[in-house]
């Protein structure tokens, strides 16, 4: 690695004050599992690492509150796990965690890192999008909220700008919604996957009434299937329904050949993943 200056601001603000130079060469870092992977294999080489430990400690914590989780992006991911707020209001989120790489990154990777990073082999954005999740957005002088479903323009680019960080991300209470997270990795379970497919339900036994499908790893960005999701929208629960809308998915999402597979490959697994997916949905209580 080439030398660099580590800063450590107080506040998110003037963290991102220090990035509204439009030094490329000026980074942000959050636990710094993925930047320091990257800087390592020489891919990154900043003259700057602005550290988020130090600031406020609004953006540690996780809450609940008025039926929604927020979780600031500097609460990492074991942080996240362990949240009784996430456990008992969006248990789908606690269950993807168990498997997403191993407990010593999950100790260090934070929520904010783990979203901008913008990998689509990461495994909440998936989840998150289908529960609906926005997250909020902060620069040296303004704020805004972005549904996350918009905040992914392709691999390893999001649509933040280059002076913003992720504050905070709210989603809201799974209720009686159904969900689940599934994927596929070619080697051990807590490894990058070759697709990971999420799904929120609205139904019961017999019928579908909504439907938010996700899938991620198999394409450049997390991405919702709008197809599949009309088919099971009012449908009958039955394995007519199923496959139908794992051809739909299969049908209109863009998949992408990797190390992980090739995407003929990858849109078998989409069908094989969906239909398990969607019924392990149903099975969550």
């Amino acid at each position: 690695m080439i030398p660099f200056e580590l800063v450590e601001p107080r506040t998110l603000r003037e963290a991102a004050g220090l990035l509204a130079s439009g030094d490329p060469s000026v980074r942000p870092m959050g636990g710094g599992t993925a930047v320091m992977l990257m800087m390592k294999m020489g891919v990154l080489r900043p003259t700057r690492l602005v550290s988020l430990r130090a600031v406020e400690e609004r953006y540690h914590d996780v809450i609940e509150t008025n039926g929604e989780v927020r979780f600031g992006a500097m609460a990492t991911l074991s942080a996240l796990e362990r949240s009784p707020a996430v456990r008992s209001r969006v248990p789908v989120i606690a269950r993807t965690l168990r498997t997403l790489a191993n407990v010593r990154v999950r100790n260090v990777a934070t929520v904010g890192g783990h979203l901008a990073h913008a990998d689509p082999h990461m495994d909440l954005p998936p989840v998150l999008i289908a529960l609906g999740a926005t997250v909020s957005a902060v620069s040296p002088t303004r704020a805004r909220k972005i549904p996350l479903e918009d905040l992914y323009a392709g691999y390893l680019e999001s649509t933040l700008e280059r002076d913003e960080l992720i504050a905070d991300v709210t989603v809201r209470a799974q209720g009686k919604r159904r969900a689940a997270y599934l994927k596929c990795t070619t080697r051990s379970a807590d490894d990058w996957p070759a697709l990971g497919v999420a799904v929120v339900l609205d139904a019961d036994s017999a019928q579908v009434r909504e439907a938010r499908i996700v899938i991620s790893a198999a394409t450049d960005v997390p991405t919702r299937l709008a197809a599949a999701e009309k088919v099971l929208k009012g449908a009958r629960v039955d394995d007519k329904a199923l496959r139908e809308a794992a051809d739909a998915a299969a049908g209109e999402a863009k998949v992408i050949s990797d190390e992980h597979g090739s995407a003929a490959y990858k849109r078998e697994l989409l069908r094989v993943y969906l239909l398990r997916a969607v019924r392990a949905a149903l099975a969550d209580q």
